[in-house]
């Protein structure tokens, strides 16, 4: 149970008053307890209980303002208090989901991005990297990541979401399961970069072109093709995000970007597109990324993703412990455009009510919604519907399993939810 008193100079816990007298001692022997301090704030020791890893209380002075405080140093670090990670971790070939409870705002740390790898993280030097276009084109050209920066640099905010998010939650949805969990694998970032449409015009696309396959460059060479369209419209080559350059797990050195469209296309550690008439049908288009239908059917390139949201803030494992007013929080998006509107229900959706959208709602990006809620103590279900601009509504799971059937493998944008129990416990809900 963790105490919330404030700490006072005259209080009798002991191992405060230890803490302070062993920085005390240090301070006085070589005058480093401000580099010491730095030392035990710079990362919090993880202790494992059964097989989830749990923070370990960092030490800290009782009065951080009798003593000097750490150093400069040259990467910033987050308080020791504050442990965010992406899980699992650990594997070549799988994913790692972003802690959407544990975040706020919209743009996710380029550190908490989600993960999704096919043969691991290539290690590829930005000196020797390039990226070839070649095809039907006037001019096949070969660029290294020097020769994309000198091009005229865009800046645009952007969503990335795993085609694959929410399918636990869809097919065996568990009360115990958390927002990163059941949606963990969207992530919202600053990219800048090259419109993808300036290289072509630079390689003379040919007019016959109508697709073009990318290729990245890690160890399973995944391909997708892609409709021209898209590179005439918003397309774009990204060598940074958030203001550094990319991370190696986003593609670093350079990503193809296609905004609002299923995260497997937009291929990292790109390093070829080759123009055509029509798509390969590669592999990642035909055994992966083909949507199977209950009459034996399947849905075929169905790149963008729609209107969809989560609440994260009350989720589990959450627990309300005062009584009160309180925000409902959570996130929204739709690669169709901008999120138009959101809903909350406190009541399973008997009734909705507008949430409001927390600053600009840009396109293909999420936004982050609130929504007033007054808990006297009695049981609820916390739902949110969003509305994106070209007017699609978020569905229900029941209706998804009519349309789609048990067995859709991408693209699950139904609607979820919370249950708050009296006692203020809070459990995924998916049964929608």
């Amino acid at each position: 149970m963790t105490d919330h008193t404030p700490p006072t100079t005259d209080s009798h816990d002991d191992d405060n008053e230890s803490a302070t007298q062993h920085l005390s001692r240090r301070d006085l022997i070589s005058g480093a307890a401000g580099a010491l301090g730095g030392v035990m704030l710079g990362g919090l020791p993880m202790a494992l209980r059964g097989q989830q890893a749990m923070p370990i209380r960092p030490v800290v002075p009782v009065d951080a303002t009798k003593l000097q405080g750490a150093p400069t140093s040259p990467l910033g670090q987050r308080s020791a208090f504050e442990t965010p990670l992406r899980a699992p971790y650990g594997e070549t070939v799988g994913s790692s989901y972003t802690p959407l409870r544990e975040l706020a705002g919209t743009i996710t740390p380029a550190d908490l991005h989600f993960e999704r790898h096919h043969a691991g993280i290539p290690s590829l030097d930005p000196q020797r990297h390039t990226l070839t276009i070649h095809g039907l084109v006037d001019r096949p050209l070969t660029f290294t990541v020097h020769d994309i920066k000198r091009f005229p640099q865009v800046v645009r905010t952007y969503f990335v979401e795993c085609s694959g998010n929410t399918r636990s939650a869809y097919r065996a949805p568990r009360p115990d399961m958390t927002a990163q969990q059941v949606s963990g694998l969207v992530s919202t970032t600053e990219w800048t970069g090259v419109p993808l449409a300036t290289l072509f015009r630079e390689a003379g696309v040919k007019r016959e072109a109508k697709w073009f396959l990318a290729e990245g460059g890690d160890a399973c060479l995944l391909n997708r093709s892609v409709p021209i369209e898209k590179a005439w419209d918003d397309a774009l080559i990204v060598w940074a995000q958030n203001g550094e350059p990319l991370r190696p797990a986003q593609g670093y050195p350079l990503r193809l970007l296609l905004p609002g469209w299923e995260g497997n296309i937009n291929v990292k550690w790109i390093r070829r597109i080759e123009l055509g008439t029509r798509p390969w049908m590669t592999r990642w288009e035909t055994a992966k990324y083909t949507d199977p239908l209950p009459n034996g059917t399947a849905r075929i390139f169905t790149f963008e993703l729609d209107a969809k949201s989560i609440i994260t803030s009350p989720s589990h494992p959450d627990m309300i412990v005062e009584r009160g007013w309180r925000p409902v929080s959570g996130i929204a998006w739709s690669g169709r455009g901008r999120i138009a509107r959101v809903e909350v229900s406190t009541d399973g959706g008997r009734s909705w009510h507008d949430a409001e959208l927390l600053g600009p709602s840009l396109p293909k990006s999420t936004v982050r919604f609130q929504y007033l809620w007054e808990w006297r103590g009695e049981e609820a279900l916390l739902l949110s519907r969003a509305t994106d601009e070209a007017g699609f509504i978020q569905p229900t799971r029941a209706a998804m399993l009519v349309e789609r059937g048990p067995g859709t493998d991408y693209h699950f944008n139904h609607i979820v939810g919370w249950q708050v129990e009296r006692g203020g416990r809070v459990f995924f809900h998916g049964e929608t």
